[in-house]
């Protein structure tokens, strides 16, 4: 029971974390240059709004939830079961940063989480 939740929190928090980031980083356009004084700027502003410091909250939540599973559970499960937020990802993608999943990587992701049960059978 307490591996499925630290899994289900890496997962979910985890995903919401790195959806939190990704509309941090497409609310102020391309980064394309990489001075130091461009990162600065970057940087700056990220720190500056919210959803960043919800991104950093959600994954320092599933990196923790990681580190628990690892201290019970072996690396060749704990590993693996991350893959379990492709389909966690490809899904808020779609619905709240309203990208276009194509057919191909919905195939991708249901491959992945055949593969994800797959280490679940194996336990």
């Amino acid at each position: 029971m307490r591996t499925m939740l630290a899994v289900g929190i890496m997962v979910v928090v985890g995903t919401v974390g790195e959806l939190a980031l990704s509309h941090t980083m497409k609310a102020f356009g391309d980064t394309t240059r990489l001075t130091p004084g461009a990162l600065e700027h970057v940087v700056k502003r990220a720190l500056g709004m919210p959803s960043m410091w919800a991104a950093v909250a959600c994954m320092g939540m599933s990196f923790f939830a990681m580190v628990a599973l690892l201290s019970w559970e072996d690396v060749s499960f704990v590993i693996p079961t991350t893959a379990a937020s492709y389909p966690v990802g490809a899904l808020g993608a779609k619905l709240f940063l309203h990208e276009q999943v194509n057919p191909a990587r919905w195939i991708g992701v249901v491959l992945v989480s055949v593969g994800v049960v797959l280490i679940w059978m194996g336990r």
